[in-house]
């Protein structure tokens, strides 16, 4: 028999936001999830005409206080059975804070919080509550993050000396905010985007991709926050240079003004042994460059247990079998964003079921990042605006 479909409740997503659509989208990818309702607006009455004009039915909420009162009174199985926060970032902390105490799990957008007050206080609930949590990196969703991911922790490019993790876009090279652009309007505004308004909005992204890949952290750093557009009050071009706790060193850095770039997010590490360039605006393959060797190449779909090249099967039958298990269409299709979003939402979803049925769930971060990650977002904006108001002084991680 196959298994009930999964309900899940939207927390925004109205007035013409973008990244609901991406995410509805891959909530329907697999035909084992669905949007059934949605507090789609903080005006009560505008969430309600939202969810009358939804492009399929759903039920409409007047705020999310309503939805998550209604639907935690319902048994597993008629409620929901979890949360996406799609909001400004200024409005993630109270519904997933009221939705863990709900006991109902939350996949929420990046980043997490505004303050890292905000993020610790529901890195705690969390793990009072026992509830999966998520946090959309979008990224991480790419079967070739995936990839690169067990190449470098694997050791096939040895140690990590070096690593340059970037995203960088042109958008916001003039005042977008001024042009009726919701999307810039609230990433530019302190009290709704934070500290940080490149940094928080993308540079988590880079920092995330460094994290995910390479399994390290950083022990210190100095940052260079900057403002290219006149009265603008965060910054939209994001330099952090940091020490590794393996001692290597990276980059994480990131730009909104740099014409000509659309989601130029990338990463490259350099190892004792050869180097790994993974980029984002084409995802279907990873490089590999090793010492004295031929550039290798290596395409989604075209991985598995039975791979022989003297290199990859040296990450072993059972990693090789588990990524070729997450390849969802032959190589040549191109899988891409909405992919990704897929296999977010389709690994959140086994978490899901398994606390739904009182079984043990991992959240671990190795296939979505999980509510430390975002925590750890929060926690790297906040010692890289410190370390940018200093002068670019060298902060502790």
């Amino acid at each position: 028999m196959s298994q009930r479909v999964l309900k899940v409740g939207l927390v925004g997503g109205g007035g013409g936001a973008f990244i609901v659509w991406p995410h509805q989208r891959a909530i329907h990818l697999d035909g084992t999830r669905r949007v059934v309702c949605g507090a789609l607006h903080p005006d009560p009455k505008v969430a309600m005409e939202e969810a009358e004009k939804w492009p399929y039915p759903i039920q409409g909420y007047p705020s999310y206080d309503a939805m998550i009162a209604a639907e935690s009174k319902k048994p597993i199985g008629e409620r929901i059975d979890y949360a996406l926060i799609v909001t400004p970032n200024h409005v993630h902390f109270d519904p997933a804070m009221k939705l863990i105490k709900a006991g109902i799990p939350v996949f929420c957008e990046k980043p997490l919080t505004v303050t890292l007050e905000e993020a610790n206080k529901l890195a705690a609930a969390v793990k009072k509550y026992k509830v999966p949590f998520g946090v959309a990196h979008t990224y991480l969703g790419h079967w070739t993050s995936r990839l690169s991911r067990a190449i470098v922790r694997g050791g096939l490019i040895g140690d990590v000396r070096w690593v340059d993790s970037y995203y960088i876009q042109g958008w916001l090279s003039e005042r977008t905010e001024d042009k009726g652009v919701m999307q810039a309007e609230w990433r530019v505004d302190p009290k709704r985007a934070g500290a940080s308004g490149c940094g928080g909005d993308i540079g988590t992204h880079a920092l995330m991709q460094l994290r995910y890949v390479t399994g390290l952290e950083i022990k210190r750093l100095s940052a260079h926050l900057e403002i290219f557009v006149e009265r603008r009050k965060l910054d939209d071009h994001f330099t952090v240079y940091c020490e590794l706790n393996n001692g290597g060193r990276a980059l994480v850095r990131a730009s909104q003004i740099c014409i000509g770039h659309k989601n130029d997010l990338g990463i490259e590490v350099a190892g004792t042994k050869g180097t790994l360039r993974w980029v984002q605006e084409a995802p279907e393959s990873v490089t590999v460059m090793m010492n004295g060797e031929s550039d290798r190449t290596y395409w989604r779909g075209c991985v598995g247990p039975d791979s022989k090249d003297g290199f990859i099967e040296k990450l072993g039958k059972e990693t090789l079998a588990a990524l070729a298990a997450e390849s969802t269409i032959p190589p040549g299709h191109p899988e891409a964003f909405h992919d990704a979003f897929g296999r977010l939402h389709r690994c959140f979803e086994e978490d899901v079921r398994k606390y739904n049925e009182g079984k043990p769930f991992s959240c671990d971060g190795s296939k979505y990042a999980n509510v430390e990650d975002g925590r750890m977002g929060i926690y790297f904006i906040t010692k890289a605006v410190k370390s940018s108001a200093a002068g670019g002084k060298w902060v502790n991680m």
